[in-house]
């Protein structure tokens, strides 16, 4: 009788990792919306998997229901210092102005600092983990309106602009939208980039953005509202991507002369109006080749390039890689996240 043969094994006969355990930390005042879709992201993708790849706890620092932004109320399961063995802490914050017992919130969670564990800040949670001194020497990021009051209060905290940062055992995330990017991005890493993709379609998401992509701060935010000729030059250039203006039309079209367009970009912007624009442009052009399937010559056209070489040297001296080297990156949507 012929032995039978042994069958080869597959990824499939591999042993299932554990279950991670995450708490989601709740303090006053934190954003529903952000909370919802963390804890809807990890909801799908147990159901995805058809197992438990996650198991979410409520915590709040007493224990006692904790009031949302909008005003519910919601219940929690326990505290950090009662929890079980966890392997994330997610610390949802929206408002700075509320009352937060800085010393409870250190005391809670000090004894996770050394834990091989993640501890994350969502919307504006990196500002409370600052405080609790626990963003020492780490990159971070915070939502765009509280960016300036977090570089100036804590000049021991690497500051960053992006939707979010990973860096050792801590994270932090810009909240809103950028919250489902963060957590897919953390899926993608433990799981695979194709199994966060597949998620990401069953949340109607063109891609995933990665971690290193900057908030868009709107323009009246970063200068104030005093320089209406500013706002109405870039909302002109917003406007003419296919055909550039140049610099004498810009300034004829917003009333002001040549040289007093160039001092507002250098003085408020820190750059001169031609390359302010090619940014704008090339910017542009990167969404276009991550989200679309156009061709590469056919954004070059779109975003104001004469020619498809043109298009493709301009855009390598700029970013460092090629048209053709961005649009292969949309495959990995996990790839940022994890070199973060």
């Amino acid at each position: 009788m012929p032995t039978p043969l042994r069958k080869r094994p597959s990824a499939h006969d591999s042993i299932a990792p554990p279950t991670r355990r995450y708490g989601f930390l709740l303090l006053p005042q934190f954003s529903l919306s952000s909370y919802a879709l963390a804890l809807d992201v990890l909801d799908c993708a147990n159901d995805r998997a058809k197992r438990p790849l996650f198991e979410m706890l409520t915590l709040s620092l007493d224990g006692n229901r904790v009031r949302a932004a909008n005003g519910v109320q919601m219940a929690v399961d326990l505290t950090p210092k009662t929890a079980p063995k966890l392997d994330g802490i997610f610390l949802f914050s929206d408002d700075l102005s509320v009352d937060v017992d800085i010393d409870a919130l250190s005391q809670a969670l000090s004894p996770f600092a050394h834990e091989p564990l993640l501890l994350a800040g969502i919307e504006t949670g990196a500002y409370w983990m600052a405080r609790a001194g626990l963003l020492s020497g780490y990159r971070a990021t915070i939502h765009w309106q509280e960016m300036a009051r977090f570089s100036e209060a804590f000049d021991d905290v690497i500051v960053s602009s992006n939707l979010f940062e990973i860096d050792r055992g801590r994270a932090t995330c810009a909240g809103g939208a950028a919250t489902l990017d963060f957590m897919l991005a953390l899926i993608s890493q433990q799981h695979g980039n194709e199994f966060a993709a597949e998620l990401s379609e069953l949340f109607s998401l063109e891609r995933i953005r990665p971690g290193n992509e900057r908030q868009r701060i709107p323009l009246a935010t970063r200068i104030g509202g005093s320089q209406p000729k500013l706002t109405e030059a870039v909302s002109l250039m917003e406007a003419n991507i296919e055909e550039p203006l140049s610099t004498d039309d810009i300034a004829f079209y917003v009333g002001v002369s040549r040289r007093q367009l160039e001092r507002l970009f250098k003085q408020y912007l820190n750059t001169v109006p031609s390359r302010y624009y090619l940014e704008l442009r090339l910017n542009r052009a990167r969404q276009s080749l991550q989200q679309t399937s156009k061709s590469i010559v056919q954004i070059g056209l779109s975003c104001g390039f004469s020619s498809g070489p043109h298009f493709s040297s301009t855009y390598r001296n700029h970013f460092g890689i090629t048209p053709r080297e961005e649009r292969a990156q949309r495959a990995l949507p996990g790839r940022h996240a994890a070199e973060a």
